[in-house]
């Protein structure tokens, strides 16, 4: 199993701080069916699938495009843009 951690509008717009899903293919694949799965939204109005084209993505710390290769990972971390400085 993988491990999501969600962060910020993620954690808001998915219901939850982390959950355990099967691994896809790729991130992107991955993203797609979280979004598909997860229909709240942020107290903003936003879906998860709108917060997600925003993120930033780690797997097992590193950073991490759509396109990435999810085989053998332990975790992703979806982190939104933060505000503040």
């Amino acid at each position: 199993m993988l491990e999501i951690h969600y962060f910020a509008a993620a954690r808001a717009a998915a219901g939850t701080a982390q959950e355990s899903a099967e691994p896809a293919a790729s991130l992107g694949e991955l993203l797609d069916a979280l979004a598909a799965a997860h229909t709240g939204t942020t107290e903003a109005g936003m879906t998860l699938a709108q917060v997600l084209e925003r993120c930033t993505f780690l797997i097992d710390g590193k950073n991490a495009e759509r396109d990435a290769v999810l085989d053998g990972a332990a975790r992703v971390d979806i982190l939104p843009p933060f505000a503040g400085g």
